[in-house]
């Protein structure tokens, strides 16, 4: 190495072969065939994994993912696609053929804006696009008529999308920590902004995910204690003094 040089340092993406995939597959409770690829530390979709298009649910979460190739397209069978956790910057177009989609997880990637061909994917019930830097969706995403959630949350939108007004089905919102400009929103049914979109287990979340979580956990825990001892304390002072506070005695009953 010449002097005064130093070399770079590139992450080395983990070679997944076809025996390797195979070896990820696993059958579901209720029957379905799940290729299991996260956490492997790759940083590009395995090509092997083309001959395995007739899975019903594939997970590659938490690895270092920067790109989708077209090849997606030929999984027309899946009904589960995790993504959650990557270096994902755009989605390929080709996203639109799978037809049979329900659940499509994106959240903690790098998203700026995605494609009209998502509007394609008539039977996505979920669609997870939280942690990313989304200001806006694509018009199409008003044509899935089967979603019931999606998850906004920690992106850049400064109103809700109206795009979302068109879907007759949809049951819940995640718009959490966006810097979301007051408005009247009119709608011809209640829709639920929830504070909670997924019921995981610990285990399952990416550590930025748990972390949020512990915070405010703790958050909660320390003002459930703050309180306690506030009213420890107003409990002590009448055993003491044996009188009764004056907002207590005015109370209405």
């Amino acid at each position: 190495m010449a002097k005064g040089t130093k070399a770079k340092r590139k992450t080395k993406s983990k070679k997944i072969t076809l025996k390797m995939a195979q070896n990820c597959v696993e059958l579901t409770l209720d029957g379905k065939r799940r290729l299991d690829l996260t956490f492997k530390g790759i940083t590009a979709v395995p090509k092997c994994i083309q001959k395995l298009f007739h899975m019903d649910e594939v997970d590659l979460s938490r690895n270092m993912i920067r790109k989708i190739p077209d090849f997606i397209a030929q999984f027309i069978k899946m009904t589960v696609l995790d993504l959650h956790s990557n270096y994902l910057e755009e989605l390929p177009v080709a996203i639109g053929y799978l037809q049979n989609l329900k659940v499509l997880n994106l959240c903690n990637n790098r998203l700026t804006s995605l494609p009209s061909e998502l509007g394609l994917l008539n039977k996505l019930q979920t669609l997870n696009l939280g942690l990313n830097q989304l200001e806006a969706l694509p018009a199409s995403i008003g044509a899935l008529e089967d979603l019931r959630h999606i998850g906004l949350f920690d992106n850049r939108f400064t109103r809700l999308p109206s795009c979302l007004l068109k879907l007759k089905k949809l049951e819940s919102i995640k718009m959490d920590r966006n810097p979301i400009i007051a408005e009247k929103i009119p709608t011809e049914k209640p829709v639920s902004i929830s504070e909670s979109f997924y019921l995981v287990k610990e285990s399952f979340l990416c550590k930025e995910c748990l972390n949020r979580c512990s915070f405010s956990i703790s958050l909660r825990v320390k003002n459930a204690a703050s309180s306690f001892r506030r009213l420890t304390g107003l409990w002590s002072g009448i055993l003491r003094d044996g009188a009764w506070p004056e907002f207590l005695l005015e109370a209405p009953y």
